[in-house]
């Protein structure tokens, strides 16, 4: 009987072992929209080995002397038709705006070697692209993660910024998680979306994607082709997108554009960037916060923002989440253009 045994599960674990391997190693397909190229997208040519996709929205009129440049969300995001949209009343006032897609994501090429995608890869390439616009100092909006590469590109090039705008800011790293469990004041009435990004994960990761994951960060492999593993940030990006909004109805449809490695590999390293806050203690930069009401990014990550620039606007925007631009476009970019005007 034992004899009988054996061998049906010695079979068994093969065909468990040979079912693991097939989820692990191959490729998958995710039905997700593709990226469309647009037909005015320029690039970049940086001194850091860098070929940047940009849109130049040029300024009308009598132009300002400091350009705006918009630092998407991610990392591995990139950038919208609808936020070039939004932002080019800030050309009818008198300023050149550059929106430009990270390296590894949207437009711009994606890197051989991903072990590349560094923090400090993004802030060169940020040093890089304010030399090709020839100012003395810009202006830097930044979304989410964007917000986050401002300040660190901010911590060491503090001559070359003018005013900082930071929409939906995520946490400055190193991330003081105390900060999480900081209340907001009950005025300013903020509330959690109905979806988190934990959930939107545990949603879409799998065994491949975890594979995926684990020989990047750790030998620099890609286990899954560009292709594919942007397909799945996209796929991944319209579940978690759920929650960066208040009003379900108006939960922003997928554009592609994503960079899985890049989005991946800059956060491995992001998580090991030196702490550079006692560079900006008491910062003399003006700076406006955004935050809608219902961000689903903590109060107390915002609170940091105000605590290392004095010289801060905070604005609230009710009935908004994380794309504050998405739910309430009007305030934002008026909110934007006021600050810009006034202070």
């Amino acid at each position: 009987m034992k004899k009988r045994i054996l061998p049906f599960v010695l079979y068994c674990l093969l065909i468990g072992l040979g079912v693991i391997l097939c989820m692990v190693f191959l490729p998958r397909k995710y039905n997700v929209q593709n990226l469309r190229k647009r037909a005015n997208t320029q690039y970049w040519d940086l001194s850091t080995g860098s070929k940047i996709a940009y849109t130049l929205i040029p300024a009308k009129g009598i132009k300002k002397p400091c350009p705006i440049i918009y630092l998407h969300g991610g990392p591995g995001g990139s950038i919208s038709d609808h936020i070039i949209s939004i932002l080019t009343p800030l050309a009818d006032n008198g300023y050149d705006v550059y929106l430009y897609d990270q390296i590894g994501s949207g437009e711009s090429p994606r890197l051989n070697n991903i072990f590349e995608y560094t923090v400090e890869r993004h802030k060169k390439d940020l040093a890089a692209i304010i030399k090709k616009t020839a100012a003395n100092k810009v202006i830097l909006i930044g979304q989410s993660w964007g917000a986050v590469l401002a300040v660190l590109f901010t911590a060491d090039n503090t001559e070359k910024i003018d005013k900082l705008i930071f929409t939906g800011p995520g946490p400055i790293f190193p991330v003081h998680q105390e900060l999480a469990k900081l209340k907001a004041p009950d005025s300013l009435q903020l509330s959690a979306p109905f979806f988190s990004n934990a959930k939107g994960n545990n949603i879409t990761k799998n065994i491949r994607t975890t594979a995926i994951r684990f020989f990047a960060e750790t030998f620099g492999w890609k286990l899954a082709s560009d292709y594919e593993a942007d397909n799945f940030s996209n796929y991944q990006g319209s579940i978690v997108n759920r929650s960066t909004v208040c009003d379900t109805s108006q939960i922003p449809k997928p554009e592609g554009g994503n960079g899985y490695y890049a989005q991946i590999m800059t956060m491995h390293s992001l998580n090991k960037v030196s702490d550079l806050r006692p560079k900006l203690t008491n910062s003399k930069i003006t700076i406006l916060i955004m935050k809608g009401q219902c961000d689903n990014q903590q109060w107390g990550f915002a609170t940091e923002y105000m605590q290392l620039f004095p010289n801060h606007h905070l604005s609230i925007i009710p009935n908004a989440g994380h794309f504050i631009s998405i739910e309430q476009p009007e305030k934002y970019i008026r909110i934007i253009s006021t600050f810009l005007s006034k202070v």
